[in-house]
C-alpha cells in the first residue's frame, strides 16, 4: 500500500501527490492524508482514497511519500512515525530552510529516497535526484464550450484577496500592452466582489486550457509554474509570500531566458 502525507490547506500538495503517483507508479491507487478543503472535490483526488493525517499510525503502508515538508507541516513528523517496514520517499520542492528548520525535530525521518521535483539550491536532508512530474490527462475536456479559448486566463484556487490582486495585475500588464483582452479566473469558487467583465469557469485540471489562452496569470507556485513551461512566453507571474514556500526565488529561475 503507498500512502502519501500531504498536509496543506491548499490545492497544491495534492495535485503534485497526482503527478507524483501518475509518473511513479503509474496511477496506482495509493491512500492519500490530507486535511485540505480541496479533497472535497471528486475530481482532485481521482482513483486515490482519503483519510486524515491522524490515521498513519494505524496503517501499515509498504511505501510512504512525504510532499515538501521532510516534517510536516508543523514538524509533526519524526522517524517514530514511520511504521516498521516502510520505505520512505520525500517529494522536495523549493522551501524556505531558514523559516521550517526550527521544525525539525532531533529524530527526523531517514529518506530512503529523495526526488527533487525541482532545482533546489541545497537538500539539508542528503543527496536529491531530479524527478520531471507529469500529470494525469483529464478525463473529458475541462472547459468544452472553449471559454478559455484566446482568453486571458488568472489561474489561482485563493485566498480571495491574491485573486482579485493578480486581476488588478491582469488589467495592469493589459494596459502596458495596449491590449482589451477577456478576462476570465479559472478558480475552485467565484470569489465575491468579482469585478464586471470577468468571466469565471472552475475546470480541474487546468493546465490543458494553457494552450488555448493568449496569456496567463498567475503567483509563482509550484505546479503552475511547471505546468506553464512549455508556453513561457504568454505566463504572466506575480509572486506572494509564503509560510515555507519560496515563490519568489522559483519565479526569478521561470524568467530566465532558455
Amino acid at each position: 500500500m503507498i500512502v502519501c502525507y500531504a498536509q496543506g490547506g491548499g490545492l497544491g500538495h495534492l495535485t503534485r501527490i497526482r503527478a507524483y503517483l501518475h509518473t511513479c507508479h503509474g496511477d496506482t491507487p495509493a491512500t492519500i492524508l490530507s486535511t485540505s478543503p480541496f479533497t472535497s472535490d471528486p475530481r482532485v483526488l481521482g482513483p486515490h482514497r482519503l483519510l486524515p493525517a491522524s490515521a498513519l499510525p494505524s496503517l501499515r503502508p509498504s511505501l510512504l511519500v512525504v510532499d515538501a515538508f521532510p516534517a510536516g507541516i508543523n514538524g509533526e513528523l519524526t522517524a517514530a512515525s514511520v511504521p516498521p517496514g516502510t520505505a520512505t520517499v520525500h517529494l522536495a520542492r523549493l522551501l524556505r530552510w531558514d523559516a521550517y528548520r526550527p521544525l525539525m525535530p532531533p529524530d527526523p525521518i531517514r529518506f530512503d529516497r529523495i526526488w527533487a521535483v525541482e532545482e533546489l539550491d541545497r537538500s539539508p536532508l542528503g543527496d536529491a535526484s531530479p524527478l520531471s512530474l507529469t500529470d494525469p490527462a483529464p478525463s473529458a475536456d475541462p472547459d468544452p464550450a472553449g471559454v478559455a479559448d484566446g482568453a486571458w486566463l488568472i489561474v489561482h484556487s485563493g485566498p480571495e484577496a491574491e485573486i482579485h490582486e493578480l486581476i488588478g495585475y491582469a488589467r495592469d500588464r493589459a494596459d502596458l500592452e495596449g491590449a482589451r483582452p477577456r478576462l476570465v479566473l479559472v478558480a475552485p469558487h467565484r470569489p465575491p466582489g468579482l469585478p464586471p467583465g470577468v468571466g469565471h469557469i472552475d475546470p480541474y485540471p487546468a493546465w490543458p486550457l494553457f494552450a488555448r489562452a493568449e496569456r496567463v496569470v498567475t503567483a509563482a507556485g509550484f505546479n503552475v509554474v511547471r505546468q506553464l513551461r512549455p508556453w513561457r512566453a504568454k505566463h504572466l507571474m506575480l509572486p506572494f509570500p509564503r509560510r515555507w514556500d519560496d515563490q519568489f526565488t522559483r519565479a526569478a529561475r521561470a524568467r530566465l531566458p532558455g
